[in-house]
């Protein structure tokens, strides 16, 4: 059997173990790696792709977009406004919505194309200064904006954590607001850390490394 598959399917397993996994999506982040590279994991029925860069995805999934209409792609990295349109062309989920004039231009370029896509509010839950989200003490007042002013489709929240050891109580902080807004999915998690943020009701793990292997 295909590595990638052997490494997917433990994810799928270890998941299974706290969680029914039909309610948990692995979104499998794919940055740098070719099509070829992810082709076995498509084959093998998975549908839910990541990419961090817009330009990567265009050119990596447009095509097969058209011929695999199953297929479904996350943009979980930073989102420039100037890439917006290309964005809401070709991704189906934007995990990275983080500010109000990124939410304009997304809204009105949803409008003038007529595709409406999936939206995670990024948080700044460590407050870090380096880190782009929403502070979270705004994340309600910016969730009324995109969704009943801009009419977005969100879906919940997303944030990555600090690298100080305390995953856990961020990934706590995240569930609890998530629940508070009534919002019924999370993004959350990732290769290092997917296991923990299940226990916090995390519905939307980013993996990449753990099914792909190490980027060079």
């Amino acid at each position: 059997m295909n590595t990638i598959i052997q490494r997917f399917d433990k994810i799928k397993s270890n998941i299974s173990k706290v969680n029914n996994e039909n309610h948990v999506k692995i979104v499998a982040v794919s940055k740098t790696f070719s099509l070829s590279h992810i082709m076995p994991l498509i084959e093998h029925g998975h549908d839910h792709n990541g990419e961090n860069k817009v330009q990567e995805a265009d050119i990596k999934w447009r095509d097969i977009k058209k011929e695999r209409k199953n297929l479904k792609l996350h943009l979980i990295g930073k989102l420039q406004s100037n890439k917006a349109k290309k964005a809401v062309e070709i991704f189906d989920y934007i995990h990275s919505l983080d500010s109000q004039k990124l939410a304009d231009i997304l809204s009105k370029t949803q409008n003038e194309i007529n595709r409406s896509i999936n939206y995670f509010i990024q948080v700044n839950i460590g407050n870090e200064s380096q880190k782009s989200g929403i502070p979270y003490n705004e994340v309600d007042g910016f969730y009324n904006y995109c969704t009943k002013e801009k009419k977005m489709n969100v879906l919940g929240l997303m944030a990555i954590p600090p690298n100080d050891n305390n995953a856990d109580k961020y990934f706590k902080n995240l569930s609890e607001l998530n629940y508070s807004m009534g919002l019924k999915e999370l993004s959350m998690g990732m290769s290092s850390d997917y296991m923990n943020a299940l226990k916090y009701k995390a519905t939307y793990l980013r993996i990449g490394s753990l099914i792909f292997g190490e980027r060079t």
